[in-house]
Order: C-alpha cells, then sequence, then structure tokens
C-alpha cells in the first residue's frame, strides 16, 4: 500500500484534542466517560463538542458517530479530522459495518483510523488494529467491546502522535447498506442455530428482533442468562 509522510502540526504542546459527539448517537460518549484514564497525559488538553461549528484550530478532531455532513471547509480548519470505521478498507465501507461481519460470521473485526474527507470512508488510514469476538456476544457486549477497541486505537494513536504515517487505501471497494428495522426479521422455518448471529446483533429496545406468523407480528429480545 501506498504511503506518504505527515504534514508536520504546529509546534505547540500541550496539543488541542476534540471529540466531536453526536447527541442522537451518544452510545460512544457514553464508554468515552468511562474510557478516561488515557486522558490524563499531560501531552494534550481534552474537549468534546456536539456543534461542529464550535470546533476549530484543533490540532486533532476524533469524529465519532457524528451524524451531520462535514464539508471541505470545516475540515481545513483542523490540522487532522479523524474518523474510526471497523472494517478492513477499502473492503466494507458504509453503515454498520461491525453488524454486516458478525452476519457474515466473522469473530475478528479490523478497526481503521483514517482521515475524514468529503468522500465517506476513503480517506488515508493512519493507524489500523482489530478486535476478536467470541461468537456468543450480544448487542450490548458487542457495543461495550467495539467502543474499548475504539479508545484502544486512539490511545495508541496518540502515543505516536505526530509521528505518524499515512497509507492510501487501495484495491477493490465494497459498500455496507444502512442497517433498518426490517433487517431483523427472522425466518420461523429456519433453526435459531442458523439464525444466532441476526439475533445477537437485535437491539432489544430499539430495534429487537421479529418474526411473522400468518399476519401476526410477535417481538423477540434475547437475554444472555449468568451461569452461577
Amino acid at each position: 500500500m501506498e504511503t506518504t509522510s505527515p504534514t508536520c502540526p504546529p509546534r505547540r504542546t500541550p496539543y488541542q484534542i476534540t471529540f466531536l459527539l453526536d447527541t442522537s448517537n451518544n452510545w460512544i460518549e457514553n464508554h468515552l466517560v468511562e474510557s478516561k484514564s488515557f486522558l490524563s497525559n499531560t501531552t494534550y488538553n481534552f474537549r468534546t463538542s456536539h456543534n461542529h461549528a464550535d470546533v476549530n484550530n484543533q490540532d486533532v478532531v476524533f469524529i465519532l458517530g457524528y451524524t451531520k455532513i462535514l464539508n471541505n471547509e470545516f475540515l481545513k480548519t483542523n490540522h487532522l479530522n479523524l474518523v474510526i470505521h471497523e472494517s478492513d478498507l477499502p473492503l466494507g465501507k458504509g453503515f454498520a459495518p461491525v453488524q454486516w461481519q458478525i452476519l457474515e460470521g466473522k469473530r475478528e473485526i479490523p478497526i481503521c483510523l483514517l482521515e475524514a474527507t468529503e468522500r465517506v470512508d476513503s480517506g488515508d488510514i493512519v493507524f489500523k488494529s482489530s478486535f476478536n469476538l467470541s461468537g456468543y456476544e450480544l448487542y450490548e457486549d458487542v457495543r461495550s467491546m467495539q467502543a474499548q477497541a475504539i479508545f484502544n486505537v486512539i490511545s495508541e494513536f496518540l502515543k505516536i502522535y505526530p509521528n505518524f504515517t499515512r497509507t492510501k487505501q487501495t484495491g477493490e471497494e465494497s459498500y455496507y447498506p444502512r442497517r433498518l428495522a426490517k433487517d431483523g426479521k427472522l425466518n420461523i422455518d429456519k433453526s435459531l442455530r442458523d439464525q444466532f448471529n441476526l439475533l445477537r446483533i437485535g437491539n432489544n429496545e430499539d430495534w429487537p428482533s421479529f418474526f411473522f406468523v400468518d399476519d401476526q407480528k410477535y417481538i423477540l429480545k434475547i437475554y444472555k442468562h449468568k451461569m452461577s
């Protein structure tokens, strides 16, 4: 893969770091509150924001689950704008990559930290890692492991910043579509084992699994029994 050297950031410390988050997609923020051990490094000044209009002149902006469109004008106001995507880019661009890969039967989930650009999930990769699933986690378990992996990647990247390398994406692209509530439909003519991955990525509160018997719809929620 082609690599390029980074441009030099402003020579100032502590570096100014912002987490740009979305109030409508706040699962990652909840985990950020619990993952602040690496934020104690005095090399950095950390802040969070829910409005990109309030973010400028930052050394690094980590854009996590932010749903508003960010144009090139905004991106130019900061030295480095980074997003997380959990797939082996350029494969698996798009929506809900962790859930789609679980449905594909994958247990090792790649995780890329890449530059934000106007083309979604197409920027240069600045750090890459992965996390592993056992195959028995439910939705909340997966989210927790995903969040831990995200902050591990951020922490490792900050250890090397500003001495990092950009790696351009090469190879075949593929895209995952947005997952909708209808995608949680189970087939009553198939076994639970055959549909376990579909069942375990269902969100019991917001988009639980469901099935139909004739014209009657049934909601199916799943919980893991804690063995004594």
